[in-house]
């Protein structure tokens, strides 16, 4: 578990990143992101779930990779850049690596502000971030075979709209 704590102009954030094999609980996170804190105003979530079809082709188990210590980096820089840009009280990422089956949770993202807007476009800006910034390679099984998940172009152009004016 890594916690890291930043000064903003009324409170601290706390950006929690954890990598780990076991399942995640929404609840349990949220709540432990709130921690009874009143001055949050908004808190946004997402969840992302192994799929039982990808390309057409039906998906038996999902197995994720990730590069240690690299990766933790790249999130924690990724988390740092969101609190940069909005105004946050918290943020947590959890990614799931190890073999899932459909209907497993991946990846959870929450985001915690005094207003839902920032709430919102934090989270959407850490899972496009995320999905192409982070080092998480993915393989499916498909029956008796499988392959590596290639990066997608529409994760590119969703990263697109959150560049800075030149």
């Amino acid at each position: 578990m890594d916690f890291s704590f930043t000064h903003c102009y009324i409170c601290f954030v706390m950006i929690r990143i954890t990598i780990q094999e076991k399942d995640f609980s929404l609840e349990q996170e949220i709540s432990l992101l709130r921690n009874d804190r009143v001055d949050i105003g908004a808190v946004a979530s997402f969840t992302g779930l192994v799929r039982d079809l990808n390309e057409g082709d039906e998906v038996s188990l999902m197995t994720l990779e990730h590069y240690p210590g690299m990766t933790e980096n790249q999130l924690q820089e990724i988390a740092h850049e969101a609190e940069s840009r909005w105004p946050l009280q918290g943020i947590t990422i959890i990614h799931r690596v190890g073999t899932l089956a459909p209907g497993d949770q991946i990846v959870l993202v929450i985001t915690a502000s005094p207003h839902r807007a920032a709430a919102y476009e934090s989270n959407q800006f850490i899972m496009d971030y995320l999905k192409t910034r982070a080092t998480f390679w993915k393989k499916e099984t498909l029956g008796n075979r499988s392959r590596w998940v290639e990066s997608r172009h529409s994760d590119d152009s969703a990263v697109g709209r959150w560049k800075k004016p030149a």
